[in-house]
């Protein structure tokens, strides 16, 4: 069975406030270690009501504190926003603390809207070939042997691994080129998920970091006892993507009891593809529904996200989906 992994946007429930989710987004981690999850990954964004995780390093180096095997990561930071110099800084002072547990995905996309981007860099390029310079510049500062006068300390000889992360083309012809890891944002955004797998390990160089292609996509699973609840358990995450699409975006909101049925043809048909690559329901359900996209699209890993309104059912959701897949790490019982 392939690694299963767990993507956190430290959701911020309605009603609630971002040390809540703090508070919660530990705990999860904790109970993923539990359950034999491969990476914790958190996610960079500004300026989202539901969204608490925009000084990701912080919170990786939070979640890395307060756990023992599992790896810690950052699915990803958004390059377009920082210096390579400061990230390379931040994430080496994370692989100083945390040895061989960090991992570093960078993405293009702001992470935010244009002027929330602009407060954040003060300038956006419009040039494509900042992205993959950013990159390498980033990779040189974490090599024995950089290439730039100035250097990254700590950084320097740690070799944090490098994911690209991408929703498009872009990221996968990358991905190849630099022969990295490959991460798809298949979650929400599946439309050219099939073409990018397929150009990545097409046009895959390989490195000293990764010999071979290797590909982690993301996955939502709203797992529950019953498909009752789970469908009622789902409609939270739907709630928030047409919430967001309106421009309305919020807290995440708490479940409520037939919503699709109420939606009009346009609010469905979004649903339907930005959801796409979601299983929701009992055990056998998800399991299924899991194994039949690994069927499909030959991933190396699974990037499992639950945006739950309630804390407790999360936790239940990826017991579930640990159950009969992973199995806990010596010595942390689940």
């Amino acid at each position: 069975m392939i690694p299963l992994s767990v993507l956190d946007l430290s959701p911020i429930t309605e009603g609630s406030t971002a040390a809540e989710s703090f508070k919660h987004t530990l705990d999860l981690a904790q109970h993923a270690e539990r359950l034999g999850f491969n990476r914790y990954w958190l996610a960079e964004h500004h300026g989202m009501p539901g969204i608490a995780s925009a000084a990701t390093a912080l919170l990786i180096g939070h979640v890395a504190g307060g756990t023992v095997r599992i790896r810690v990561g950052a699915g990803g930071i958004m390059l377009p926003n920082h210096s390579p110099l400061v990230i390379a800084e931040q994430f080496g002072t994370l692989e100083s603390l945390y040895p061989g547990r960090i991992d570093l995905g960078l993405g293009r996309a702001p992470g935010s809207d244009q002027l929330t981007a602009r407060a954040l860099r003060r300038h956006l390029s419009s040039d494509p070939d900042q992205f993959p310079r950013d990159v390498q510049e980033l990779a040189d500062f974490f090599s024995d042997h950089p290439r730039q006068s100035v250097r990254a300390v700590p950084g320097i000889g740690l070799k944090v691994p490098l994911w690209i992360l991408g929703s498009s083309l872009f990221g996968a012809q990358l991905a190849a080129m630099l022969g990295l890891p490959y991460a798809f944002a298949s979650h929400f955004a599946p439309a050219q998920m099939k073409e990018a797998i397929a150009i990545y390990r097409a046009h895959f160089r390989p490195s000293a970091q990764q010999p071979r292609p290797y590909v982690m996509l993301g996955f939502n699973v709203f797992a529950a006892d019953t498909q009752e609840e789970a469908v009622w358990l789902a409609s939270s995450v739907q709630q928030a993507f047409v919430n967001l699409r309106a421009g309305r975006p919020s807290g995440l909101p708490p479940p409520v009891e037939g919503y699709r049925e109420r939606l009009g043809v346009a609010e469905t048909a979004l649903l339907d593809q930005v959801l796409s690559h979601t299983a929701i329901g009992t055990p056998s359900q998800v399991h299924s529904a899991m194994d039949q996209f690994i069927a499909d699209t030959a991933a190396d890993e699974l990037m499992i996200t639950s945006q739950i309104f309630d804390h407790q059912a999360r936790l239940r959701s990826y017991a579930i989906i640990a159950e009969h897949r992973l199995r806990p790490p010596s010595g942390l019982a689940a």
